[in-house]
């Protein structure tokens, strides 16, 4: 069992709770059984697989071990001292992976376009709406949170591993990628009711942050702004609500 804290693997899972540690080993936190299963559906292979005792008791964890030792990544054994110096939680349960960043390639669905959204738990959101609606492609520009953060890796439930992730660029990166799309931006005053836009178009939607909104240079690219009607009178929408709205619907028209 692995008791040190000054073990060099426990240095660098703690190293990976910064971002800087995750872009410079390319490297990232999953926590818990059902994302460690959902990691072994994906066929990732972990890096480093920690375990407690005490987890290590649950069937559903027996099982998830053994499959991985079969592919040759067997977990290790840690105290609940190390597994609490390793977790980005405050109750932490038990069974933590580190797996590697890796991008896959854009699919045919919306592209999605996170700009300057600070709250992790709504860009957790957002990636999962994204992977259940068929998204494409998801960027984000740079002033947007890490996604690659355990709190966005917790609220996404596993959409890390099934969409295909661009995170970080610059405006002048991501022009290439909107040549021959509409470029529709979510807007709460925009001009065109996000039901009537023809989603069977290439599109690429922006979605921008809580307090500012999208940055100027969103504003400049956009084709069109779009909105949600809301008969009921409220002002706006959480953003990773009216993202997977947004989504959902263009699912929707594509497939019809």
């Amino acid at each position: 069992m692995l008791t040190s804290l000054a073990n060099e693997k426990v240095k660098l899972v703690r190293s990976l709770h910064r971002r800087r540690g995750r872009e410079k080993e390319r490297l990232f936190i999953v926590e818990g059984v059902r994302l460690c299963e959902e990691v072994w559906r994906a066929g990732v292979i972990p890096a480093l697989l920690f375990y407690t005792s005490e987890v290590a008791a649950e069937e559903r964890v027996t099982r998830l071990l053994q499959a991985f030792a079969e592919v040759g990544k067997r977990g290790v054994a840690v105290s609940e001292e190390v597994m609490r110096a390793i977790s980005d939680t405050q109750t932490p349960p038990g069974l933590l992976a580190v797996v590697p960043i890796s991008e896959k390639p854009p699919g045919e669905g919306v592209l999605l376009i996170v700009d300057q959204l600070r709250n992790p738990g709504n860009l957790g959101t957002i990636l999962r709406s994204s992977w259940a609606a068929g998204v494409g492609q998801v960027v984000t520009t740079k002033g947007t949170v890490d996604i690659y953060s355990p709190k966005v890796v917790r609220g996404a439930m596993g959409a890390h591993f099934h969409l295909s992730l661009t995170s970080d660029k610059e405006w002048g990166e991501i022009e290439p990628l909107l040549e021959e799309r509409q470029i529709l931006l979510a807007d709460a005053r925009g001009e065109v009711a996000y039901h009537e836009v023809d989603w069977s178009r290439p599109s690429a939607l922006i979605i921008g942050g809580e307090a500012e909104g999208a940055s100027e240079e969103a504003k400049r690219l956009a084709h069109k702004r779009v909105y949600i009607p809301m008969p009921g009178g409220a002002e706006s929408l959480n953003a990773a609500v009216a993202a997977s709205i947004i989504l959902f619907e263009a699912a929707r028209r594509k497939g019809t």
